[in-house]
């Protein structure tokens, strides 16, 4: 059986790939370089494979973090997907379309993690109904959970 095609890309939708391999391990890392690269708590990232990755649209700009590994991010809206070391290439898991199988199944560098991080989900969840109505009026200009032919959209500018 054949793997499924993936898909994904930033949040502004200047870069765009798709996967015909198998993925590796999913895994959270809670490095201090992985928390100022996603500006959050970790990254999340799944391996790719050596081949069957590609690139559809655009080009990742590289930042070298340090002696051996470069992290792709788009240069138009800034959205962190890549880390690249000299095993390979890992995605940043928030950039495919379709995450629901992908579920970390590791973590890595554990000692390094905020204190807190085990506790987030424990607070309470906001639930105000005029909230969320007042997030449905927004204009969203992220480019679409799927691949697109043309991008931007008529009137969106990136």
């Amino acid at each position: 059986m054949s793997e499924p095609i993936r898909t994904g890309g930033c949040q502004c939708g200047a870069v765009r790939f798709r996967i015909s391999g198998k993925l590796g391990r999913p895994s959270i890392c809670h490095c201090r370089m992985c928390q100022k690269q996603f500006g959050g708590f970790f990254s999340a990232l799944v391996t790719a494979p050596t081949e069957g990755m590609e690139w559809t649209r655009g080009e990742l700009s590289y930042f070298q973090s340090s002696v051996n590994i470069e992290r792709g991010f788009c240069k138009n809206c800034g959205t962190p997907m890549t880390y690249r070391h000299p095993g390979g290439l890992e995605l940043a898991i928030g950039t495919f379309d379709d995450r629901s199988d992908l579920a970390p199944q590791i973590q890595v560098n554990y000692d390094a993690r905020i204190p807190w991080v085990e506790t987030i989900f424990d607070q309470p969840v906001h639930q105000d109904p005029d909230y969320y109505s007042q997030q449905e009026k927004i204009i969203s200009f992220q480019h679409p959970d799927h691949d697109t032919a043309i991008w931007p959209a008529e009137g969106v500018k990136i």
